[in-house]
């Protein structure tokens, strides 16, 4: 099975661009932008270089540009154009479609430009927050939406971790720490969203504290072992699928009861969207919430 999506509906589109369906179908009958092919069995559908156009389009839209203007720029020079008003301002949004760009067709070059020329303007963590926080938001909406399937989303998160793990052990290699506190980075059992917990595991690095990173589906009695090497740990772990809703209350009891009950300085820090299933109010001590990893870090 070819896992390129070349077709895609009106419906697709919507989700990709964020332009409305309605939209799409007054600007390919007033103006003509688009021209719509046809299966076989006479279905409309778009193929990917009128999604790239569209994003070229709205990203000029969004830019000041009036679709009436834009229908008369000549095709092969709307996306010098766009590259031109990137190169000057609103690099983020131009960013993130090249990097759903890339996601769309496989395409390693053009995700390794496309970071290579934020790096020109910014650094490794703001790129994460403005652009890669933004970016896996899209995505998990298009994964659930099935516009794009999994093979997409993999490849994409595949090279994200690389350059977060490149970044941090360009900072690990730099550091001798024997610090007697920890942070403990781990993920429950059947959680394998990491991505989130390796940001956090850079930042930390990057500051100069003393990161274990233990990775994902880290059994919880495995976590005891720590607690005779440090003499205070911050666990900290990210709660994206697991545990589950059901579970969750338990699941922080059993850590209270577990790990803070048997170390004086013992902490559990967590995040994620699980975390809706709590009260977050009524949290044990030793346990604290972030809503987002910008809260967390600025916590440190």
């Amino acid at each position: 099975m070819n896992n390129i999506k070349n077709r895609f509906s009106i419906k697709d589109l919507e989700n990709l661009t964020g332009i409305k369906a309605h939209t799409i179908r007054i600007w390919e009958k007033r103006y003509n932008l688009l021209k719509p092919k046809r299966t076989e069995t006479n279905i409309r559908y778009y193929d990917l270089a009128s999604f790239q156009k569209l994003l070229n389009v709205s990203y000029l839209n969004n830019n000041g540009y009036k679709i009436s203007k834009i229908a008369t720029i000549e095709e092969h020079k709307i996306p010098l154009l766009v590259r031109e008003i990137a190169s000057q301002s609103n690099m983020e949004s131009h960013a993130i479609n090249s990097f759903k760009l890339s996601m769309l067709n496989f395409d390693q070059t053009l995700f390794y430009n496309t970071y290579e020329s934020l790096l020109k303007e910014k650094a490794f963590d703001e790129i994460f927050y403005e652009i890669f926080i933004p970016l896996l938001t899209e995505i998990g909406l298009l994964w659930q939406t099935d516009t794009i399937t999994p093979a997409h989303e993999h490849f994409l998160t595949s090279l994200l971790r690389q350059k977060i793990l490149i970044n941090t052990e360009k900072v690990q290699s730099q550091q001798i720490n024997d610090s007697k506190k920890a942070f403990v980075l781990y993920l429950p059992e059947n959680e394998i969203h990491e991505l989130g917990l390796m940001f956090i595991n850079h930042e930390l690095v990057n500051r100069g504290y003393q990161s274990i990173f233990l990775g994902f589906s880290v059994p919880m009695d495995s976590l005891l072992d720590l607690q005779n090497y440090y003499e205070e740990i911050i666990y900290i772990s990210y709660f994206t699928v697991k545990p589950e809703k059901a579970d969750i209350k338990k699941y922080i009891k059993d850590f209270e009861k577990l790990l803070i009950n048997n170390g004086s300085n013992t902490k559990l820090w967590i995040l994620g969207q699980m975390l809706n299933a709590l009260d977050l109010e009524n949290l044990p001590e030793g346990v604290t919430a972030f809503k987002s990893i910008k809260s967390l870090t600025d916590n440190l």
